[in-house]
């Protein structure tokens, strides 16, 4: 469940002007608290009314990770060579409400989990420490990538 957000701490980490292993780590936490909540709140609307819920889960899904998608967009027409303005860090509430996004999935895992019999701590526990950890490295792995990007443009910005 954790692949999601992997992809968005990629395109976090390659964001970010040389990201730290400290903001790796300080994203990954953030994404994984929340991918461990969002199951446990699932479950316990799964207890509650999970028809209801899960009619509905998609749409959330799809209009927050669409918001997120125009946003990234509408930042990519920006200034193409502002890599000196790329910032340090992320903001927290940008950080919450990618992860909250990337977690929508595992609030519907764990409407599901409602109906069968699981430790829903230890389950959730472990949804967050993989994500967690998948999102940490992704945020390193932007950086990789995000420094190639840059250096590709730089080279071909002086070929024509």
């Amino acid at each position: 469940m954790s692949t999601d957000a992997f992809a968005a701490a990629v395109g976090k980490g390659a964001a970010l002007r040389k990201p730290s292993w400290r903001e790796a780590l300080r994203t990954g936490v953030i994404f994984g608290v929340i991918e461990a909540i969002t199951p446990v709140i699932g479950w316990a609307a799964g207890l509650a009314a999970a028809s209801y819920v899960a009619q509905w889960d998609h749409w959330i899904a799809v209009t927050l990770l669409s918001v997120l998608g125009l946003r990234m967009i509408w930042a990519g027409f920006g200034a193409p060579d502002a890599v000196e303005d790329k910032p340090s860090r992320n903001s927290f509430w940008a950080l919450a409400i990618t992860g909250f996004a990337t977690s929508i999935d595992a609030m519907a895992v764990g409407v599901g989990l409602a109906f069968i019999n699981v430790n829903i701590a230890w389950t959730a526990l472990a949804i967050g420490l993989a994500t967690l950890t998948m999102v940490t490295l992704g945020v390193m792995v932007g950086r990789v990538l995000g420094a190639v990007v840059a250096s590709a443009r730089k080279s071909s910005a002086g070929c024509c």
